[in-house]
């Protein structure tokens, strides 16, 4: 069954230990949003790292302010990004289009319906929408959270049937994922209440954590749209979610059905 799917990369997924972008795995996540799309499905990518590519373009010889840094850094590197991008898709035969946004352009008026159309009229041919915050414009109180925020309004913008937020964990836990007495919980049913296994933290490399994730999936899945978390760094992982979910560890929150 044709469905539109989201798919939101975390900088954790995109970036190795060093900082540095993970070519490697930015490709086969390229390879596996491919195979999605060969097999009759509509996918949005909003992708994180854009600050992580431009900091490694330009050392910088004099002190900047978080605002700054995050202006320069990210409008370096979202040409880098969309051009490794284009470079990887294009070995697929799919287009790719770049979306940079802003917060204030998800109130009603004439910016959302423009977006909306926008995105509409790529997947209609055959384009990839690339999501991203417009950081170079966005800064203090206009900024998103963070991506998990980003990808959910998409998701819902646009109808999607399904939001996958790809980490650097499997999902959610009832404790610590790094203590063995902490199980991974499965499937969230409509209502479930998990805020005494969240803490509220950041990632090492972006703004969100599994906070802002937990925050996005519980507001969508009440709009009767799936969401998974689970992680980038598994091999094959969007494949495997597709063909083979029951052997796979992530997070399922299922949705509220709407007549």
């Amino acid at each position: 069954m044709r469905q539109r799917i989201v798919v939101k990369v975390g900088s954790n997924v995109l970036t190795r230990s060093d900082g540095k972008l993970d070519v490697t795995r930015m490709s086969a996540l390229v390879d596996q949003i491919a195979w999605l799309i060969r097999n009759d499905n509509e996918v949005i990518l909003v992708s994180s790292g854009a600050v992580a590519c431009g900091k490694r373009e330009l050392k910088v010889d004099h002190s900047l302010d978080s605002v700054e840094q995050r202006q320069l850094f990210s409008a370096l590197g979202q040409v880098k990004l969309i051009g490794l991008y284009y470079d990887l898709f294009r070995e697929f035969h799919i287009h790719v289009g770049q979306v940079l946004t802003m917060k204030e352009n998800f109130q009603p008026g004439e910016q959302y319906e423009n977006q909306r159309a926008c995105m509409t009229v790529m997947l209609e041919n055959g384009v990839l929408p690339i999501v991203n915050e417009n950081d170079t414009v966005s800064v203090t109180e206009l900024m998103f959270t963070d991506n998990d925020e980003l990808s959910g309004l998409i998701a819902r913008m646009m109808h999607a049937d399904m939001l996958i937020l790809l980490s650097n964990i499997d999902g959610i836990y009832t404790g610590q994922p790094d203590d063995e007495r902490s199980e991974l919980i499965r499937d969230v049913k409509p209502g479930t209440d998990l805020s005494q296994y969240i803490q509220v933290e950041k990632s090492a490399f972006g703004r969100g954590g599994m906070h802002s994730k937990y925050m996005t999936a519980s507001q969508l899945s009440k709009d009767g749209i799936r969401v998974i978390i689970a992680n980038g760094e598994r091999d094959n992982i969007l494949v495997d979610l597709m063909e083979r979910p029951q052997e796979i560890p992530h997070t399922d929150f299922i949705p509220t059905k709407h007549d």
